[in-house]
């Protein structure tokens, strides 16, 4: 059971973030969670807050997804959800951790194509610590080592308050990407920590380099940990 950081009460602030792990949730749940959360940013009864997840295996569409993107062959124990973020179609499951910025640009720089870069950034100086040598490809979205991508990225905007973010494959089974065409993306593959280094990852581990890469990123003075 999460405790609230003083709940209700606490007023937004800027360069101060709370971090809460949800530990491993169904996504509904999770997804509630996540716009109640958003609800509370936006009115200025929450601070900043970044949620960590990791779900049953589920496949998300975004708003402008494909629907044929999602296969015949996709296993029939992954759950199918439509959600208001951008992109196409993604999957979530165990071993991959999922971050959920619940941000107000106001305090940060109101810019999309600004804040997609930053959490970008964010997977690459973590995956560095480990390191993997990951970056950017040219028109596509999210963080790719080679021609595989490691992390997806997709978001919400509303009123300069986000929601929705990445994920980063960590021990992720990536035998569930063979039941999409991945983020519409048909030429190239996925990979996943655990498949790079040649072992399982721990993933409380990723999540403090994912915290201080973050932190450091936007520039966070305070952070609270709620658990």
């Amino acid at each position: 059971m999460l405790r609230q950081a003083q709940g209700d009460n606490l007023l937004m602030m800027e360069n101060k973030i709370t971090i809460t792990d949800l530990g491993q949730m169904d996504y509904q749940t999770a997804w509630d969670y996540q716009k109640e959360t958003h609800e509370k940013v936006l009115k200025g009864k929450a601070p900043d807050t970044l949620i960590f997840v990791e779900h049953e295996p589920v496949y998300t569409l975004g708003k402008n997804a494909d629907n044929n993107h999602l296969l015949q062959s996709a296993p029939d124990d992954a759950k199918v959800y439509n959600v208001e973020r951008g992109g196409d179609i993604t999957y979530h499951g165990p071993g991959q951790i999922v971050g959920y910025p619940i941000l107000d640009l106001h305090h940060y720089q109101k810019s999309i194509s600004w804040y997609m870069r930053t959490l970008e950034q964010v997977l690459i100086d973590s995956l560095a610590t480990y390191g993997i040598e990951a970056g950017l490809k040219e028109d596509l979205t999210g963080v790719w080592v080679g021609d595989e991508k490691i992390g997806a990225q997709g978001v919400r905007i509303s009123r300069w308050v986000t929601m929705h973010g990445f994920a980063l494959n960590v021990n992720t089974d990536l035998n569930y990407f063979g039941g999409i065409i991945p983020c519409g993306i048909f030429e190239y593959g996925v990979t996943s920590m655990e498949k790079i280094l040649g072992s399982k990852q721990d993933l409380s581990d990723v999540k403090y380099q994912i915290i201080e890469s973050f932190t450091d990123a936007f520039q966070m003075q305070e952070k609270v940990e709620v658990n």
